[in-house]
């Protein structure tokens, strides 16, 4: 066999990991992969509005799109036409993702609570009470005033989301824990402590669990005693705790874990011991979003570095990058040739992973109306005007500010060549 081939076989995406499953990232591995023909983005096939900002991923089971909203509900969507088949109401905003098995969906809330609600009629069927939610918190965070102050990171957007292998529901909480619990009733298995807060969704592969968090170490758990196998840390800001921390969830394939660093770095560890591997330098920006893996390449954007890269899974060499408009918090999917990802200006971007080159985008309704006032004559996106001062009031404000031109935050989720997404202004599309 040539050596090119035997390359391409050994990081070929096997069948029970590339194929689509109703969970953050398509599977407990976190590829990104979808099965499937890639959509043209050229038809809104419907729109479904909630009251709230979608940050979260859909979920597609069937006949059904779920999805979570700002508004605190849980929402089950008819794939075929848009129309809301129910809704489910928490006490706090939905950021986390759901995930679906057993004929339950299941997702997280600020609230503090992971649910299992039934998929047929958005009844409870139980809740479990995490320690509380919190954001990551650090003095002076970014380089705001009071610099004495333990502020909130306002960039800390997401939850953890669920992750379904057989029986068992592995997630991530603000309460510093990894727990496990029985996915049909809700009871606990084990909770593992990290350092700080955990919004990363757990990778699940060959018995392991690999989360990161904002303590800044990956962590190995042994997916059945909740004991730790390694950790592996990544870099550390003590001045303005801008370059430090995990958000990123893990993609695990061919004995590597691959994920981004808020330390403006993207990492490669050895699944099995923890030890590095490569390291790629993305000059301070984040990589928020996770990456997406397939035939010994992986793909990721960035936030302030506004890049969209393609790495040699295996060396980290650089295959690609393009320029992005704006920053980048979604992570990309993988269909056919092209791989889709969500920016802050409120575009669906694609790219076409065979040539690196851009292969058109969808613009958000929010975008529409609103991005013109916030672009250069290039077309990039400005935010810095967004930002009233330095306090974390100011950061607040911009975010907000930066949210009403329907950013999309929320990744792709690719069926039957209609992708899905959410936008922070308050609607989940469906297009083709």
């Amino acid at each position: 066999m040539p050596r090119l081939l035997r390359l391409l076989t050994a990081w070929a995406v096997p069948a029970a990991l590339s194929a689509q499953s109703p969970m953050f990232r398509g599977s407990p591995a976190h590829l990104g992969v979808a099965d499937g023909p890639a959509p043209t983005l050229q038809e809104v096939v419907w729109r479904f509005k909630t009251d709230g900002r979608v940050l979260s991923t859909p979920a597609v089971d069937g006949d059904a799109v779920f999805v979570g909203s700002t508004d605190g509900r849980l929402y089950a969507v008819d794939r075929a036409t848009g129309r809301e088949r129910w809704r489910f109401g928490t006490r706090g905003p939905i950021s986390s993702s759901p995930a679906v098995a057993h004929g339950l969906v299941y997702i997280a809330s600020v609230d503090g609570f992971v649910y299992a609600v039934d998929a047929a009629t958005g009844a409870e069927r139980w809740k479990y009470a995490t320690a509380g939610e919190r954001r990551f918190t650090a003095p002076g965070i970014h380089g705001a005033i009071p610099r004495t102050e333990r502020m909130p990171d306002p960039f800390d957007v997401f939850l953890s989301s669920p992750t379904v292998v057989g029986d068992v529901l592995y997630i991530g909480s603000g309460d510093q824990s990894v727990y496990a619990l029985d996915a049909r009733t809700g009871a606990l298995k084990w909770r593992f402590a990290t350092g700080d807060v955990v919004h990363a969704t757990p990778a699940v592969l060959n018995g392991v669990v690999y989360v990161g968090s904002w303590d800044r170490n990956v962590y190995a758990i042994d997916a059945n005693t909740g004991r730790e196998r390694w950790r592996y840390t990544t870099g550390a800001d003590t001045v303005i705790y801008n370059q430090v921390g995990i958000a990123s969830s893990a993609a695990v394939i061919q004995g590597l874990l691959l994920v981004g660093g808020r330390d403006g770095r993207f990492h490669a560890v050895d699944a099995a011991t923890g030890a590095p591997r490569w390291t790629h330098d993305n000059r301070g920006g984040w990589t928020i979003g996770s990456p997406a893996v397939r035939d010994g390449v992986v793909y990721f954007a960035t936030s302030d570095g506004r890049k969209f890269k393609a790495l040699d899974a295996a060396t980290g060499s650089l295959r690609f990058e393009l320029a992005n408009p704006a920053i980048s918090f979604s992570s990309p999917t993988l269909a056919g040739d092209v791989a889709f990802y969500g920016t802050s200006d409120g575009w669906v971007r694609a790219v076409n992973v065979r040539t690196g080159q851009r292969a058109g985008g969808f613009q958000t309704d929010g975008s529409r109306a609103n991005l013109a006032r916030w672009v250069d004559s290039t077309g990039v996106f400005q935010t810095a005007g967004m930002y009233p001062d330095r306090t974390l009031d100011g950061m607040m404000i911009g975010m907000r500010t930066m949210f009403t031109v329907g950013s999309v935050l929320s990744s792709p989720v690719i069926a039957s060549g209609v992708l899905y997404v959410g936008s922070t202004d308050g609607t989940l599309y469906a297009v083709r």
